[in-house]
């Protein structure tokens, strides 16, 4: 088979695994699992080949014309460069870990073939995305993954909470897809095509006419679906969803596709210093906000949540400084130990049934109860807080070194202000990264206290894709010189200056946060004012399942209680409570947009009723008196009946003698 042949069964097979899981879900429940596995296994497997057959040499591109449209045509094409075929391979290995994940993390949910049909879907809508070579049909990709999201993340519809979270996510996304159209139309209009090639012609060429507008347009959208400050308070909440669901979005899929979009078309951007200084700035408000609101999270989930936005926002910085092999080598290494953090995190919450921190930071016995958990987790810690060889200190360097590279003026076109703007603020979200992750880590497995009550072992499927995720946290970025080839002949390794800087300030965040907790574990030797019990056997019942599903403690108020442990409390002092929340941006949202909507749809309401209703009402009225009074007439009488038409005769010759006289 040839190459192109080869990246169109790609999207294909999981597209086609989905389509067979829906149909036979119920009619053959056992062909389930493997239709949802094999198919995602396959995708993987060819996408490692497209990747080596691809060898980073030049784009194979590909195409045939998919309808005339009298215009400005749209192609079913392919555009295979090394990012694509890179970020393909990351896409199907991640998925295939997930679908094996979930075939133990869900073994017993009734909703599962609905769930594995959409998992595959989503795999099949992102590599649609990455290999496309026209934008309108990555388009199409792009908002399916809108559409799975919304099912996946309200898997658990009988909680308010995933109903509420997947309606954000939808509402919200899809905020930002608006001025997204806009802008490919505006693209597709001044290079008079919406093939990528033929958009990177036009730019190189100077056939622009309208840069910053449309890549103002574009970012509305990549800050959307990426999560990007002000769009990014859906991610966080999207929590609500399983766990897998979680590692496919934040690792894979979804976010990842903004970043890659940049990347593709990193030259219409770099046609605007204006769009790079605003992305510049983009970037380093979300990488230092979601940074803080992390250290400040006691749900393990939101905290890693707020990290997927904060390592976004180091992708989103390399791209405002004219890297984007810098951004999608951060890409590939955060997607290794991002997915392998939130089905870490799966087999701790499932251990401890709760996904509070400050309830496992009052149990004992879990890294011996869940070791594999233990040691994956901790690989993956390391590679978050970037700590050399793992895979997240050479990727988060090469975007600093790119940072450094734009601030002293060596990138053309791009401003040193923005790359100030992303140094400064990469420097400081890794002390924050290492201080939330190293936090994460203290109060997750050095926790003191009873046990806590035995859920019983992982299967072998979650444990051994945690192993298998664990290689390239570590080993990734140990392989970047062999990957030259496919980031632009880019060596992407770190030089002195950040590679001394970045470390130092990501060991003293962790010091600085192992401080904090040995000063504090003291005050958590007994259960705060207020707590309810002091040992989970004695709580309220709250199943499992229903801690998972709607983030309930399982344990009671002791579980919810403030934790005097928490080092997050003494690090942030009164800045706490706001990073909390994140900084109350939803609460101005709310204020700004939800209730204004609200009452603009109450008074829509009211008019409808009073107003709109009444006239109906009134304008009815009418033809039902007469229709009364016609009804009321016929008796039957006969004798009526002449008697009337009798006195209607009189009544019209005296009316007509009337109006003889009057006209003589």
């Amino acid at each position: 088979m040839t190459t192109t042949t080869l990246a169109v069964l790609v999207p294909l097979l999981p597209f086609l695994g989905a389509a067979a899981g829906l149909l036979l879900g119920r009619t053959a429940p056992g062909f389930v699992r493997p239709l949802a596995v094999l198919p995602t296994v396959a995708a993987a497997v060819l996408a490692a080949l497209v990747a080596v057959r691809q060898g980073g040499d030049g784009p194979i591109d590909a195409s045939t014309q998919l309808t005339p449209t009298g215009s400005v045509p749209i192609d079913l094409a392919l555009h295979l460069d090394g990012f694509a075929v890179l970020v393909a391979v990351l896409v199907g290995v991640v998925a295939t870990c997930v679908q094996l994940y979930s075939t133990g993390y869900l073994r017993d949910d009734p909703r599962y073939p609905s769930y594995a049909a959409l998992i595959s879907l989503f795999t099949s809508a992102m590599l649609l995305v990455v290999y496309s070579g026209d934008l309108m049909v990555l388009l199409v990709g792009w908002e399916i993954m809108g559409i799975c999201s919304y099912f996946l993340v309200g898997h658990y519809w009988e909680t308010p909470e995933a109903r509420a979270a997947s309606l954000k996510a939808f509402l919200v996304t899809k905020l930002g897809d608006i001025p997204f159209l806009f802008g490919l139309f505006a693209l597709a209009a001044d290079a008079g095509t919406f093939r990528i090639t033929g958009i990177l012609s036009a730019v190189g060429s100077g056939g622009l006419d309208h840069p910053t507008l449309i890549a103002l347009l574009l970012l509305a959208g990549v800050a959307g679906k990426s999560a990007q400050f002000p769009l990014h308070t859906w991610l966080p909440d999207a929590m609500a969803g399983p766990t897998p669901v979680s590692a496919l979005i934040h690792a894979a899929t979804m976010v990842a596709a903004g970043v890659y979009f940049v990347a593709r078309l990193l030259p219409v951007f770099a046609a605007s210093a204006a769009a790079l200084t605003v992305l510049a700035v983009m970037a380093a408000v979300t990488m230092v906000g979601s940074a803080l609101a992390a250290l400040a999270q006691d749900d393990i989930k939101r905290v890693l949540a707020y990290s997927t936005i904060g390592q976004l926002g180091y992708m989103t910085g390399a791209l405002a400084v004219g890297d984007r092999g810098a951004a999608v080598f951060h890409l590939l290494s955060h997607g290794a130990f991002k997915a392998l953090l939130f089905l870490g995190a799966g087999v701790i919450i499932h251990a401890a049934g709760t996904n509070s921190l400050a309830a496992m930071s009052r149990m004992s016995g879990l890294p011996k109860r869940i070791p594999d958990a233990y040691w994956t987790m901790t690989i993956a810690l390391f590679a978050l807080a970037a700590i050399p060889p793992f895979a997240g200190f050479f990727s988060k360097e090469a975007v600093l070194v790119a940072a450094e590279h734009a601030s002293l003026g060596d990138t053309t076109g791009v401003p040193s202000g923005a790359g100030w703007t992303v140094l400064v603020a990469g420097l400081l979200t890794a002390v924050l990264t290492a201080a939330y992750a190293t936090r994460l880590w203290l109060l997750a497995f050095r926790g003191h206290g009873p046990a806590a009550p035995q859920h019983g072992k992982q299967p072998v499927a979650m444990n051994g894709v945690l192993w298998f995720l664990a290689i390239p946290s570590l080993a990734l970025g140990l392989t970047v010189g062999h990957l030259a080839g496919w980031f632009d002949g880019h060596a992407l390794t770190p030089t002195v200056t950040t590679a001394v800087l970045g470390t130092g300030v990501a060991l003293v965040g962790g010091l600085v946060t192992y401080g904090a907790w040995r000063h504090t574990t003291a005050m958590a030797a007994r259960p705060p004012i207020g707590a309810v019990a002091a040992h989970p056997e004695e709580s309220p019942a709250v199943s499992e399942a229903e801690a998972i599903a709607t983030h309930t403690p399982a344990y009671g108020d002791i579980a919810s209680a403030p934790d005097p442990a928490d080092p997050g409390r003494l690090l942030l002092g009164p800045l706490h409570r706001h990073a909390a929340v994140g900084f109350h941006l939803d609460a101005v949202y709310n204020t700004l947009f939800v209730r204004p909507v609200q009452a603009a749809a109450e008074l829509v309401r009211f008019l409808d009723r009073e107003v709109v209703e009444t006239y109906v009402r009134g304008a009815g009225t009418l033809p039902r008196l007469l229709g009364a009074g016609v009804r009321r007439a016929q008796t039957g009488n006969v004798q009526t009946y002449l008697s009337a038409l009798l006195a209607g005769s009189v009544v019209l010759a005296i009316a007509a003698v009337i109006v003889a006289a009057v006209g003589a």
